[in-house]
């Protein structure tokens, strides 16, 4: 399938605007871009008529390879600072990768309703942490280790894989119910959304290789031009986000960005159903 080139350059422009958006989102928030960029790339296929059956799928399989990037400068600007645990990091993140890949193996043959229905309750659950759980509440005094590590790890990464997120979502909301300052965790969890990213896209590239109803240009379930934008604008982005996040009222904006997630998880379930 192709696009006349004046709608091509429609295409471009509006992943280029929720590129740029999603980036600031991330940065001002702590969460992953995917929040956005997901919602926003599965409308702009449905509107501009390409695509189908599958574009949920690479709505989401795009989000991950941008992730790639944006964790790559997060991770280097946090270990810079020396905020990052490095142990931490090294001991979770097979784990993360491995769920991430699992995630990735289960979307592959999960419907597009079906997969709505999961980020739509998993977008749920990020909402109601950002709007109503104080962000000093914790579960127990440390981060688990054995199978307890192996478990969680998995489950994060899965999740994640099946959102289009990084690790910011699920991992730093791990680390921060176990005892972890928030800066550490949302320092550590950019490694997870690395493993997360470049685990899970290759999945989605590669368990729908063959599958029906993507979009043009797509390897699979990854749309390569729209992945090549907003990876380069979400990258960009970010650090404005993180600036505007010192000078505004933080838990009026985590409510108010919490009801906007709640409100595009009904929205993205009802269009998919």
């Amino acid at each position: 399938m192709t696009l006349p080139l004046s709608e091509l350059v429609l295409m471009l422009a509006a992943l280029a605007g929720a590129g740029a958006i999603a980036g600031v989102i991330g940065g001002l928030f702590g969460v992953g871009g995917g929040t956005v960029l997901v919602p926003a790339l599965f409308y702009a296929f449905s509107v501009l008529g390409v695509g189908g059956e599958s574009n949920l799928h690479v709505a989401i399989g795009t989000s991950l390879l941008t992730i790639v990037a944006t964790s790559l400068r997060s991770l280097a600007t946090h270990r810079a600072h020396g905020a990052v645990d490095e142990q931490v990091l090294k001991t979770w993140t097979p784990w993360v990768a491995f769920g991430g890949l699992v995630g990735a193996a289960i979307a592959g043959v999960v419907s597009m309703e079906g997969l709505a229905v999961v980020y739509g309750v998993c977008l749920l659950l990020v909402a109601l942490q950002m709007g109503l759980m104080p962000e000093r509440y914790t579960l127990r005094k440390d981060l688990p280790t054995g199978w307890g590590r192996r478990g969680v790890g998995t489950m994060i990464g899965l999740l994640s894989a099946m959102m289009g997120v990084g690790g910011g979502s699920f991992g730093g909301m791990t680390m921060t119910l176990c005892g972890r300052p928030i800066h550490q965790a949302v320092a550590t969890a950019s490694g997870f959304g690395l493993a997360i990213g470049a685990t899970a896209a290759l999945g989605f590239a590669a368990f729908g290789w063959d599958a029906p109803g993507r979009p043009p240009l797509s390897l699979g379930y990854v749309n390569v031009p729209a992945a090549v934008i907003m990876g380069l604008l979400t990258a960009l982005t970010a650090p404005y986000g993180a600036r505007l996040a010192h000078r505004l009222d933080r838990r009026l904006l985590r409510r108010a960005f919490a009801a906007y997630l709640l409100l595009t998880a009904l929205s993205v379930v009802l269009k998919a159903l």
